[in-house]
């Protein structure tokens, strides 16, 4: 039996999913065969096809999400990052639309990932030769659930109501749909995270780090905390949380299990996929547009004269003005996220003029970053230097992961899941991860900690890696609006300050889409479950 060639089916799904197009994934599974000419009784003949059939699941379907998008929502948006670069300001002073080029691959993209990860979940058991493990197809599966939770976690925090597909193919004769409830968004996440906590392997990360690539059981539990803390189920959030915890799968860099390491190493190259990654976006560069992280040219210093980058252009993102002061002088995330005047960065190679050599931060004035008198450190590896920094493509653009859950932020959600809605605590087990986290940093431990506190040290801890803004989306309405208006979103020139209303903490749906699906609009309607 012939089965579809990919390159239709994404001419179906263009209409299907609401996209524009599935630019971002336009080299879908690229350890697979051609499908012109397989039939689904002999397509995965092996263990090895089936293990791999995930792999695009972990970069180029997320690229148009992370390239751009992803920092000018969550870090410019919250007040972390600054940038005046016209295709990425929108969201500073809160003037985004339905027309804005980085809204609509930000939402092509993780519609690309729904599309994919549905083609596997309801494709793959059917097209297995009879010597495939079904354990191997099992974990296969666990990834296809796991990456459609995410993506769906993405878009209903992002937008709220959102159409829920579970297979594309159901809509190409009705291709305009409702949005779904929020809640309704939310029993899918919750259903698909547990889904692929059922199938995925169970895992201990060591330092053999090739082995920790890809996601696992402990993954899909600790995502799923994150879900349950977002709904507002502390008791799930922490049973959950501490599941994952005792299991002793996941360990902080520098903490008491690991105290010859350190934060900073999380953000190197040789520190992809390490003992504290829960999930991480694996970059490649292959030669295609679209397969590696542009963050170290995005990040990092650039003014014609000192570069951290191959790229002939960089400074796309700074730290604002809001955020320089956050750390303390004793907090080691500071100079591990921040880049001040002065800073020295030995294992950081810049071009300087003519010549290459250890990263000195230069003057405010002299930093580039559009102004912002600081750089970001997070992501930033400098210029082409061997094994230290990796390689770079045509592009400029490195394979250092991009991290979506790291274990120091699994142990802040079991700390607020124990603080469970309440202004403090001193419970023992809320203080240990809270601590764990801190004294990692350089910090003492604390005896008590409020939910002020906590939501502090999550900005801290998680500065640049896009959780701020969504953290802010979870307070009180004007309690986040009070923030967020009180913030320096100016330059080292200027203070700016803008105030958002009640419609900014939810993105437009995209214009073109809109046009094709008016029913974007409309009220969202209740979703029945299978």
């Amino acid at each position: 039996m012939k089965i579809y060639k990919f390159n239709s089916v994404k001419k179906i799904l263009f209409f299907a999913i609401l996209t524009a197009g599935l630019s971002s994934c336009s080299n879908e599974f690229t350890t697979r065969p051609s499908e012109d000419s397989i039939t689904a009784d002999s397509y995965y003949k092996t263990n090895e096809q089936v293990a791999s059939c995930t792999d695009a699941l972990y970069n180029r379907t997320w690229f148009q999400f992370h390239n751009k998008f992803f920092f000018a929502i969550s870090e410019v948006g919250s007040g972390n990052m600054y940038t005046n670069s016209s295709d990425v300001n929108a969201m500073r002073n809160f003037s985004i639309n339905g027309s804005d080029p980085e809204l609509n691959n930000g939402w092509q993209s993780l519609w690309a990932n729904v599309a994919q990860a549905n083609y596997l979940i309801n494709n793959l058991k059917i097209r297995v030769a009879p010597a495939v493990s079904q354990e191997v197809v099992n974990n296969a599966l666990g990834e296809a659930y796991f990456m459609r939770a995410t993506a769906y976690f993405y878009l209903v925090r992002l937008w709220g109501p959102v159409p829920i597909i579970e297979n594309n193919l159901d809509h190409v004769s009705s291709p305009q749909l409702n949005t779904n409830r929020v809640e309704d968004v939310y029993e899918l996440i919750r259903r698909d995270y547990v889904k692929a906590s059922e199938l995925l392997y169970s895992k201990t990360r060591g330092s053999a780090y090739a082995s920790n690539v890809k996601v696992s059981k402990g993954s899909a539990k600790a995502m799923l905390a994150k879900v349950y803390l977002y709904m507002k189920d502390y008791p799930k959030a922490r049973a959950t949380a501490e599941e994952v915890i005792n299991s002793g799968e996941f360990k902080l860099l520098g903490g008491s299990a690991l105290p010859n390491k350190s934060f900073g190493d999380l953000f190197t190259y040789a520190g992809n996929n390490n003992e504290e990654s829960i999930f991480a976006l694996q970059w490649k560069g292959d030669g295609n547009y679209g397969s590696a992280s542009n963050c170290n040219t995005q990040f990092g210093i650039s003014n014609g004269s000192i570069s951290t980058s191959n790229a002939t252009y960089g400074g796309v993102f700074g730290p604002s003005q809001d955020i320089l002061n956050l750390y303390s002088s004793s907090d080691v995330r500071r100079k591990e996220t921040i880049m001040l005047p002065g800073d020295v960065y030995p294992s950081i190679k810049a071009k300087i003029g003519s010549n290459y050599g250890p990263l000195v931060v230069p003057a405010a004035d002299l930093i580039g970053g559009q102004g912002a008198g600081a750089a970001i450190k997070k992501y930033c590896l400098g210029v082409v230097n061997g094994d230290v920094t990796g390689p770079a493509d045509g592009w400029a653009m490195m394979n250092n992961n991009t991290y979506i859950m790291r274990y120091a932020e699994l142990l802040l959600i079991h700390a607020e899941a124990v603080l469970a809605g309440g202004s403090s605590t001193a419970d023992a087990s809320a203080l240990k991860s809270l601590n764990a986290v801190r004294n990692r940093a350089g910090l003492n431990s604390v005896s008590s900690f409020t939910f002020d506190d906590l939501f502090t040290e999550r900005r801290k801890e998680l500065a640049f890696e896009g959780d701020y803004w969504f953290d802010l989306g979870r307070l009180p309405r004007a309690k986040a609006i009070a923030i967020m208006s009180a913030q320096n979103r100016g330059n080292m020139w200027g203070a700016e300050y803008f105030t958002p209303d009640e419609a900014d903490f939810s993105l437009p749906y995209p214009t073109n889409d809109v046009i094709k699906n008016p029913k974007l609009l409309e009220a969202p309607v209740p979703y029945v479950f299978k």
